[in-house]
């Protein structure tokens, strides 16, 4: 039996460098005071067609859509904004404070061809904060992406912005674009010409080269913001310049969901090929009250996982699972190291022990080495009668003497450290 296509599995060594890149995340989100949130990953279908659009390609083209026993319309989570939003209004979440900072992380699925970087099963680390329409909150959001990934030893990831506008500025544009759009149909892809008629905005997402093309000359929505949005994106723009992102204004980036209005944003690599995007988002006014609650503004960002590993694939972290590894030699040396596995563990030092009895020391540094462990710790007969046990470092092949007493845990902890 073989996983579904398109769905991977996350081995053990892998899961590590998953666990770092998870635990990055959440303390970047905690030192800007966002709270965690976990919602499920399937949701009535209306949450994502109301939510994302039904002209956009996701829910045209790649969602999970099933009806249940009941014959109620089910679809697996395509990203996750819009089922956070959901649970805000179910539970009332707004109604106790003013302005919500929230973050998930977890798995989406989309049913489409599979390639690097891009799963039918994949995962993305997801920010929002719900409750105010201030330039800065858009900024904060695009820098907490930014800290993630520069944390994580990612610089050459590019920043793009760009503003999509909003109901009041964006229906003129949208005229002068159909009438753009109306004289190059035949250049068009079939998809683009059907989505020009029923949303122009998305011919800007296509990746074709004849659309890509045939847009160049396009009018666009940078150059028809009205005077409210224009000052917001300069604040914005303005507030990335604070946080010291270098960015580029992007005047084609409209990204495929629905409900983006003024900013949207993109961060690029590369060293990723033709899908460069490793985190992006934007600002949606109006998607809480599309999902049927309050008129709440609102703006948010996700990273995608897989892609961000291929980018820090090439540093160190996935091999095995670090720590202490214990090696005793002798029945009695032996009841010595459980005893002072249990206290170092107690430590908060990762530590092992073989289970078997009676290999030899070559044997235990094999399985070590095996475990990837960054330290063996010797106990044999003689170290126990001299009270003087023996840390390896098994990168650098140094070792030590440390003394066996009350505080050899807290000493070992130290050094292993």
């Amino acid at each position: 039996m073989n996983a579904v296509r398109g769905f991977k599995d996350i081995l053990p060594k892998e899961a590590k460098r998953w666990s770092h890149v998870e635990a990055r995340a959440r303390e970047v989100f905690y030192s800007f005071g966002f709270d965690e949130i976990r919602t499920p990953v399937l949701e009535k279908t209306g949450v994502f067609t109301r939510g994302i659009g039904e002209h956009t390609d996701i829910v045209e083209k790649e969602m999970y859509t099933f009806p249940d026993r009941n014959g109620e319309s089910l679809s697996l989570r395509p990203e996750a904004t819009a089922g956070v939003i959901r649970a805000v209004i179910e539970n009332k979440l707004h109604a106790s404070s003013s302005l919500l900072k929230l973050f998930t992380i977890g798995p989406m699925f989309r049913h489409e061809r599979p390639q690097k970087g891009r799963l039918r099963q994949f995962h993305q680390i997801d920010a929002e904060i719900i409750g105010t329409s201030a330039p800065l909150s858009d900024a904060e959001v695009i820098l907490s992406a930014w800290e993630i990934l520069s944390g994580l030893g990612v610089v050459d990831a590019r920043l793009e912005i760009n503003s999509l506008g909003c109901p009041l500025c964006r229906p003129v544009y949208r005229e002068k674009l159909n009438a753009f759009l109306h004289g190059i149909q035949a250049h068009l892809c079939p998809d683009c010409q059907r989505r020009s008629a029923a949303n122009p905005l998305r011919v800007f997402d296509c990746k074709q080269d004849c659309c890509k093309e045939a847009l160049r000359q396009a009018p666009v929505m940078k150059d028809h913001l009205c005077a409210d949005c224009a000052g917001h994106f300069e604040r914005v723009l303005a507030y990335s310049s604070a946080f010291n992102m270098p960015f580029t204004i992007n005047p084609y980036l409209v990204r495929g969901l629905d409900y983006y209005v003024r900013t949207t944003f993109e961060m690029v690599s590369a060293r990723l090929g033709a899908q460069g995007t490793v985190a992006a988002g934007g600002r949606y006014d109006g998607l809480v009250t599309a999902l049927g609650g309050p008129d709440l503004p609102g703006v948010g960002m996700a990273v995608g996982l897989e892609r961000l590993m291929l980018l820090i694939a090439d540093k160190d972290g996935g091999k095995g699972n670090g720590g202490l590894f214990v090696a005793a030699l002798g029945e009695e040396a032996r009841k010595r190291a459980v005893s002072l596995l249990h206290s170092l563990r107690k430590t908060g030092l990762a530590a092992q022990m073989p289970y078997e009895e009676g290999k030899g020391l070559k044997a235990q540094l094999k399985e070590a080495d095996r475990q990837g462990a960054s330290f063996a710790l010797i106990v044999g007969e003689n170290e126990l009668e001299t009270k003087k046990l023996i840390l390896r470092n098994l990168v650098s092949h140094e070792q030590q003497e440390v003394a066996l007493d009350d505080n050899t845990a807290v000493t070992i902890r130290e050094l292993a450290s």
